[in-house]
């Protein structure tokens, strides 16, 4: 048996040098992503060294956008699609139209058909699935008006490349010369719209009555493996199904399989399980795009280049903000959707590929596509973190504190507790502690256990607690008291690092489940440290001793 074959190759070869540029990149204190990026470069075929196969890494990124979706689908409800329709529709249309327009320009001042200047305009118009949601998450705006409107956008953008896809070769015909007659073409776009809406309404109708009922049996045969293995076979089966019979994108399978379980308790445990696949998946997305990027194209092309970067990223931008404050939404949200858009992806290349397939699009436009594609990835986190973080989200998420403690809506400076996890821990805490509760504030990442504070009247901050903006916004920097309910207790020493930076004189409490996690939060600075465990024995002493059942002397 050989020791290597294309596929392990390329898998090792892809993650652990992605492992070595993204730690490279997170010490510089850049996106991680411009590592992975940095790293399919270094893999690809226009560098010395190794050489992965890229056709293999594009389909194992393709199994990382179907569980991303997936995950997506989890938390996104049909009530939540349904709520942003009316901005989403009519704005990822115009959107695509006026990416068209700018990418057709810039295709006729290079001299190519009009054909091929309508797909490259396309393939600029479309944003990444998972650079967009890597980009929410980081923001913790997923689970927001921005991030949903955002979200749903992306879906409209995607059943929209789905139809243009299928009715491409039938336009190239066209373009060729070799007409169809308009019944033909009718026919065409009538079959895809009648695909997409017989697909959409089976997950609407059968799936949502016959995915959480296998869920729900996996889950009741009291095995984790099987129910693993069912959230993954769920969500690849949907999706290749979806792909292989109904013409429609993986992304877009998997994310209905996902919508259809969301409203369902289990949601929450199928999205756990499929997350260390998701992530792992993503980063090989990552570097398959940075295979397909030659550097040459740099050098050769910089005007054609820059003029496409720009379009992806200031003209798409541009258009978004106009878009959505046209219809009325304020401007964090309008820059937050505009960011989350300023970049290409998936069907960009897809489109790419076809169009030089039919000889409608000249090879200069596919590399013109992949540059665009690398350099607005690679900048993306960097234009998010500036256009849509701290410049304007954080910014009047603080300013809006400052009004309401200004306004003795929230415990003055030296009151405050933070409770960083609302689980079960987190919820014990709350129910035991007297007195009133007004001067505490629950940190939490979930959704579900988000609404759950609130309904027990608590002051909650949704996000992740490792954020340092996350930590500021739920007053760390003024509380006495900062309790740490979460089980992870190697997140939580970054949580009480942080959180000592910005409050020196704060007094920390965590929990742990393990001797190394007790002294590493000690040395981290935690104040006091609970092991589960320990008290657990301390306490079964207590009950031994009260009721005198001591071991009694063996007798001869």
């Amino acid at each position: 048996m050989p020791h290597t074959t294309p596929l392990v190759g390329t898998v090792v070869a892809g993650l652990v040098v992605a492992f070595v540029m993204g730690a490279l990149a997170h010490r510089l204190r850049i996106s991680p992503v411009a590592g992975y990026l940095f790293a399919g470069v270094l893999v690809g075929p226009f560098t010395p060294g190794i050489v992965a196969d890229s056709a293999l890494a594009n389909e194992l990124a393709e199994l990382g956008v179907i569980l991303l979706m997936f995950g997506v689908g989890l938390h996104f409800s049909v009530k939540d699609l349904l709520s942003v329709k009316n901005i989403a529709v009519p704005g990822a249309v115009l959107q695509i139209a006026i990416a068209t327009a700018m990418g057709a320009g810039l295709a006729a001042w290079l001299g190519w058909s009009m054909a091929g200047g309508l797909i490259f305009g396309l393939a600029l118009s479309v944003a990444s699935t998972v650079v967009l949601l890597r980009a929410l998450q980081v923001g913790n705006l997923i689970d927001t008006e921005r991030g949903r409107i955002a979200v749903g956008w992306l879906i409209v953008e995607d059943l929209a490349m789905v139809l243009v896809l299928v009715l491409l070769p039938a336009l190239a015909g066209l373009a060729n010369g070799r007409a169809q007659s308009g019944v033909e073409l009718a026919w065409t776009i009538g079959l895809t719209l009648a695909k997409v809406g017989g697909f959409i309404a089976l997950m609407l109708i059968v799936g949502k009555r016959v995915i959480p009922a296998a869920l729900h049996w996996a889950a009741h045969t009291g095995s984790r493996e099987l129910f693993r293995l069912a959230v993954l076979a769920i969500a690849l089966g949907v999706a290749f199904g979806a792909a292989y019979v109904f013409d429609v994108s993986f992304a877009l399978g998997a994310f209905f399989a996902g919508m259809v379980m969301g409203e369902k308790q289990l949601s929450r445990r199928a999205a756990e399980e499929t997350l260390p696949l998701r992530d792992a998946f993503a980063v090989l997305f990552f570097v398959s795009v940075g295979m397909l990027f030659d550097p040459s194209v740099v050098v050769e092309n910089a005007g054609a280049v820059l003029a496409t970067v720009l379009i992806v990223i200031v003209g798409k931008s541009l258009a978004a903000v106009a878009i959505v404050r046209l219809f009325g939404h304020p401007t964090p949200t309008a820059l937050a959707v505009a960011a989350s858009l300023a970049q290409i992806g998936e069907f960009s290349f897809m489109l790419a590929a076809l169009g030089v397939q039919l000889k409608v699009l000249p090879e200069e436009g596919r590399d013109l596509i992949l540059a665009g594609a690398i350099f607005s990835i690679f900048l993306n986190p960097l234009i998010f973190r500036w256009l849509a973080g701290r410049h304007s989200l954080v910014k009047s998420v603080a300013a809006a504190e400052r009004e309401r403690r200004e306004a003795g809506a929230i415990p003055k400076p030296g009151e405050r507790l933070v409770l960083i996890g609302y689980g079960r821990v987190g919820r014990l805490v709350t129910e035991g502690m007297t007195g009133n509760l007004s001067n505490l504030v629950v940190v939490e990442e979930r959704p579900d256990l988000v609404q759950r504070a609130r309904e027990k009247g608590h002051e909650v901050v949704a996000g992740n607690a490792s954020s340092e903006d996350i930590l500021d916004e739920a007053g760390v920097r003024d509380a006495t008291r900062l309790m740490i309910a979460i089980p992870e207790g190697f997140e939580a020493g970054v949580i009480a690092q942080r959180a000592r930076q910005l409050n020196p004189a704060i007094q920390i409490l965590a929990r742990a489940h393990s001797d190394e996690e007790v002294d590493h939060l000690t040395r981290i600075g935690a104040d006091h440290v609970v092991m589960g465990e320990r008290e657990i024995a301390r306490r079964l002493l207590e009950l031994l001793r009260s009721t005198n059942l001591r071991p009694q002397p063996e007798t001869a």
